[in-house]
Formats: C-alpha cells, structure tokens, sequence
C-alpha cells in the first residue's frame, strides 16, 4: 500500500489555503489607487517597446521608482497575461515564494513550531495579504529586504559568512525594488554585528551586491543624464524623507496604530514581546531593533503613507511566532485572536466606501448575526489548546482567517471595483471612446482611466468631444451628454 509521508499530506492543504488567500479572486476588482496603474501602465510600454532601461509613462520618462517591479510586470504581459493579471500576480508568486523562504530560514534558526507560526501570522497579517495583491513596490522591495536580513541571522549569531554573498545580492534586489531606503533600514544589522561589519566588505560581498544593483542605474543614468538623478535620487528618496513636497505629512506617531493594525488579527501577540527572556540572544535582540529602528525612522520622515511600514512586519512577526511558540500559557493570546475574527463582517461591508471616500466617512453598517460565528472558532481554539495541541490551533485560525478573506473578496471586492476603480468606467464609454473627453476626474480614477484606455483620454479644455466625463468633489463621476451615453453604467461614490 502506497504511503505518504506525514509532512506531504500536510503540505497539500496549506498550499491550498496559500492559493486562496493569495491567488483567488486576484482580479475581481480592477486596478485601485494613483500608484498601480501608472506602474502597470510603465510596465506594459516597457514590454510592448523593449526598452528594459528606461521607464516611461504614457511616452514621457518617469523616474519616481526603479526597474524591479517594472521587470517583473513586463513579463507578465510578454507572456500575455490580462491588464489585471500581469500587474498583479507577480506580486502574489514573489510573496509567496518570500513566505516559504520565511518558513525555511526560521526553521532552521529558531526550530519548527517558531517558524510555523510566524508564517502563518504573517501570511495571514492585513498588511502584508493586503499588499499582496497589489501591484506596487512595497511588497517586493519588502520581502527582498526580509530575506536579506534574515540571511544574515547566523553571521550575526556565529560568525558564519557563508550566506553573505546571497544576503548581499538580496539587498541589492531591495535597492533595485524602491531605491536606497533598504539600506538605511539595514543599519540596525551592521550595529548589531559591528564588531564584524568588514564581512560586508569583502570582494564577494560587494561584489554580489554591485552585479544585481549598478547595472540598471548606471545604464538608466548614462542614456537620461541629471534628469534622471534629480528626479529619482533627490526628489523621491531625500525630498520624500525630509520635506513636505509630496503632501503625504502626518503626525510622529501615525506608525504606531498603523503597524498595529497591520498584523491584525494577530495584535494580541503583541502583548508577549514585553518578556525580557525572549531576547536571549544576538538574532531576536537584531529582530526588535530592525522593528524599533524602523519605527523610529519612518516616524522621523515627514511624508508618511500606510505601506510604508511592510518592512517591519516579517521581523515584527517573527517574534510574534517565537514568543507564542514559547510561551507556556497562550491561550488567551490564540482566543483573543479568534474573538477580534468577528470584525471581518463589519470589515467586509465597510471596506468598499472605506477605500474610495475614507474610513471617516464611511457609515457602520447595521449588525448581521453571522458576524459572530467567528466565536465559534475561539471556543474551538479554546478546547485545542487545553489539549495541547497548539499547532492545530494556530492551523485552525489561519483557515477561519481564509474563510473569511475569501467572504470578503466574494462581498466587497465587486463594489470596490464600481467605486474606486476606473474598469467599469472605461468598459461602458469603450465604444464610443473616440467621442470621449475628460473635464474634471480624481486622479486616482484618471491614472486607472489613462491605463484601461491605452491612450490616454483628452481634456476636454484642450481638444472638447462630444461626451465630458465630469466628477463633481463628493459624487460618482458622470458623463454629459445622455445622448451617447451606454446604457448600463452607473458610477460609485465620490473619490
């Protein structure tokens, strides 16, 4: 009789929960936001024009991100991916890929109950799922730098220097995602082993680092010149940390309730990071430096965006995983954890308007029983702990969390599709885009417009058509002229 091993059989169903949370649904609602679909739309111009050096947005050079994700989408439309699929799904497959290194390197760092549930409260974390669906630049740079790091946990710890050419060539991966910040974030790394930090220097070493980083910036600068330098370096890396220029301004502790809310629903294990004894060593001491470091800049910063903080969230859950690993009564850490699962019904129903009008502005809606068979789970957590099987507890939240994800792609992924996205928009002017012009549009919507047409749209003051397409502040966008206008579009609250 043919028998599988123990770890195979396990295998089969997290992959499983893998696919659902990060690959089911992954389209269901169009592009989102100012940033992905100018990204996509560079991506696309570089895959149509084969000129991998040199981003251009809508013909134009466009300097404010590196070539890494821009790489990485191309080819996602080079093999013929949807102009939904290709921006998304590499995002999905590199973190993915992240996650299972994650597992793998904690494993062997810190033993096999650690690593399993520091991945699965990463992998299950708002903040980090949630970018993952997104085609930006902070998850790719984030987990490159992750990786980077804990690469370097046995140097750190013994002395080894085995994996520093890889961890190297890893941060150079980071710098090619977003620019130079991977190597502030790095300093706590170099502080902690600072008694070593000449590692870093050798040929191997730097050599790694300088094959996957200088190339695309040298070429990038020796065919745009200064342009290119005053735009990328200065405006976007020193301007977009010491001035307010970009109007992303917030106050020093935004990070804080941000970081938090990030690793929801795992906050709880929050409150087990305060015991002394779990930073018994070099490698964990490194890990809440990285986070308190982090923290510390990002607040310093005075353009201050949510994303900003994806990476802290590996090393913050890590030690999340660690601490609940060890801790010898953690069951009100996991029920705690189950019982916040009960928001995932008010999350669902406010999200759409949350995304497109701020969470300010949006109405809590009237309570639904079923918001709290997430308690059913609690109980359930409750009765697998008392029995001493904590793996299956922590295995148990993370399919509710999915079941729930899953809720929330089926019930609010189509409504931010009609609200924040400019899919349906562009779908119902399409035939008769030739007779289309643009008066007045957020420009979030305009970006995703500009993406969904190929070619952007004309203002309406420049070159006037027949049908305007208007957006009054606080209502859904509208076209003029209800004589050309398709049936069937109906627009989504103000953006």
């Amino acid at each position: 009789m043919l028998r599988f091993p123990k770890r195979f059989l396990l295998t089969i169903p997290l992959l499983y929960l893998l696919y659902l949370l990060y690959f089911f649904g992954l389209t269901n609602a169009g592009l989102v936001g100012p940033d992905e679909p100018r990204y996509a739309a560079v991506a696309r111009q570089m895959a149509q024009s084969g000129d991998w050096i040199t981003p251009r947005l809508w013909g134009e050079p466009w300097f404010e991100k590196p070539a890494l994700l821009y790489w990485m989408e191309a080819a996602a439309f080079r093999l013929g991916l949807s102009d939904d699929l290709a921006p998304r799904l590499p995002v999905a497959v590199f973190s993915v890929a992240f996650l299972i290194f994650f597992y793998w390197i904690l494993r062997r760092e810190f033993g096999e109950p650690s690593a399993g549930i520091s991945t699965v409260i990463l992998a299950t974390s708002a903040g980090w799922l949630g970018l993952s669906h997104i085609g930006i630049t902070d998850l790719p740079m984030s987990a490159a730098f992750a990786a980077a790091m804990l690469l370097a946990l046995r140097w750190l710890a013994q002395g080894e220097r085995e994996r520093l050419p890889a961890s190297a060539a890893l941060l150079g991966t980071s710098v090619l995602a977003k620019g130079f910040l991977p190597l502030v974030l790095a300093l706590p790394l170099l502080w902690m082993g600072r008694r070593r930090w000449f590692d870093w220097f050798r040929p191997q070493v730097v050599g790694a680092f300088a094959v996957i980083t200088l190339p695309w910036y040298v070429l990038c600068f020796l065919r745009n010149g200064w342009p290119f330098i005053n735009k990328f370096f200065w405006e976007h890396q020193v301007e977009r940390f010491s001035t307010p220029a970009l109007a992303h301004g917030q106050p020093f502790w935004f990070f804080i309730p941000v970081i938090v809310v990030a690793l929801f629903p795992w906050m709880p294990t929050l409150a087990l990071l305060f015991r002394r004894s779990l930073y018994s060593d070099a490698r964990r001491q490194f890990l809440l430096l990285w986070v308190v470091f982090g923290l510390v800049f990002f607040s310093a910063a005075f353009n201050k965006l949510p994303s900003y903080i994806l990476p802290l969230l590996p090393a913050l859950a890590a030690l999340a995983g660690i601490a609940l690993a060890e801790c010898k009564r953690p069951r009100w850490v996991l029920i705690a954890t189950a019982a916040l699962l009960v928001l995932l019904g008010p999350i669902s129903a406010i999200l759409p308007n949350a995304l497109a009008a701020g969470i300010s502005r949006s109405i809590v809606p009237a309570f639904h029983w079923t918001w709290l068979l997430p308690m059913l789970a609690a109980v359930a957590v409750w009765a697998l702990d008392a029995a001493g099987q904590r793996g299956a507890a922590v295995a148990l939240l993370a399919a509710v969390i999915t079941a729930g994800v899953m809720g929330i792609e089926l019930r609010s992924l189509p409504e931010i599709d009609r609200v924040t996205s400019a899919r349906p928009l562009w779908r119902a002017i399409a035939p008769i885009h030739e007779r289309v012009c643009v008066e007045r549009l957020h420009r979030s919507l305009r970006y995703g417009l500009n993406y969904y047409s190929l070619v952007p749209l004309p203002d309406c003051r420049t070159e006037p058509r027949e049908v305007e397409i208007t957006q009054e502040p606080g209502t859904a966008p509208r076209l003029v002229n209800a004589m050309a206008v398709p049936a069937g579009f109906s627009g989504g609250p103000a953006r």
